[in-house]
């Protein structure tokens, strides 16, 4: 099968065909340091594809997205939160592939939404005070494993993480390159269980993903340079808000 019928044997409508073209840029922008609008990308993508078959589709997209954000934040990068957060987060993962064919993702979704909105409040009422959520082992050790899972069921990892990254006050463009090596290694070591366990993964998938890349680079390059007109305490605002409206809307659906 040559390369035009396999993007044809997907039989998208031309509205279908904008949806995934829409996602695509907003999947650059988001990775470029838009937080909070990946829950909408994976709305579009499971209203298209499906749930779980979406997540296939995706995965490729964010690790094109993820090496762009790695090569432009890299100065920014703080690795000592990644190595405090990659070790549970790994265990996350493997527990989301185990729990992927048997949990509810409308129930998991929930919960999800709950935790998110929950931690948010956390941080509103935490931001103009002296506390704050503590940086220590425990929270690093939970938000990693909840990231870790929230990534292998449904690629919501990033509220988790933005929510972590929040608690410890990174500034914008250190908030913006750790996440950016935390998610490219996870999302690599997430894809040979999305090719030989879930099968997610597959070369019409690819082939689709190779049409969408333009889309990605054209939205990343968008979005930083939006980001770079947001000051620090503007963007962490930014951040509260469409963490809480993304968590609002997964509840919802």
């Amino acid at each position: 099968m040559d390369y035009t019928h396999i993007l044809q044997s997907f039989q998208l409508s031309v509205f279908q065909w904008l949806a995934i073209g829409l996602a695509g840029i907003l999947l650059g922008a988001s990775k470029s340091g838009i937080k909070g609008i990946g829950i909408v990308i994976i709305l579009i993508l499971a209203f298209v594809f499906g749930e779980k078959a979406s997540t296939g589709v995706l995965l490729p997209m964010l690790i094109v997205a993820d090496i762009l954000a790695v090569i432009y934040y890299n100065k920014h990068v703080q690795w000592k939160y990644i190595i405090k957060l990659l070790p549970s987060m790994v265990i996350g993962v493997l527990v989301g592939v185990w729990l992927g064919n048997d949990i509810s993702e409308l129930v998991f979704k929930r919960i999800m939404a709950i935790i998110i909105i929950f931690s948010v409040l956390i941080m509103v009422y935490t931001e103009n005070r002296k506390t704050s959520i503590p940086n220590n082992r425990l929270f690093a050790y939970s938000s990693g494993f909840m990231a870790g899972v929230a990534s292998m069921i449904g690629n919501l990892a990033g509220p988790i993480a933005d929510i972590y990254f929040l608690a410890i006050r990174l500034p914008k463009n250190e908030f913006i390159g750790t996440g950016a090596w935390l998610f490219f290694i996870i999302n690599v070591f997430k894809l040979p269980f999305h090719i030989f366990i879930w099968n997610t993964v597959t070369v019409e998938t690819l082939v689709l993903n190779s049409v969408l890349v333009p889309a990605v680079v054209i939205g990343f390059f968008i979005g930083a340079y939006i980001v770079k007109l947001i000051s620090n305490v503007n963007y962490r605002r930014f951040i509260f808000i469409v963490t809480a409206i993304g968590g609002i809307i997964l509840l919802l659906r």
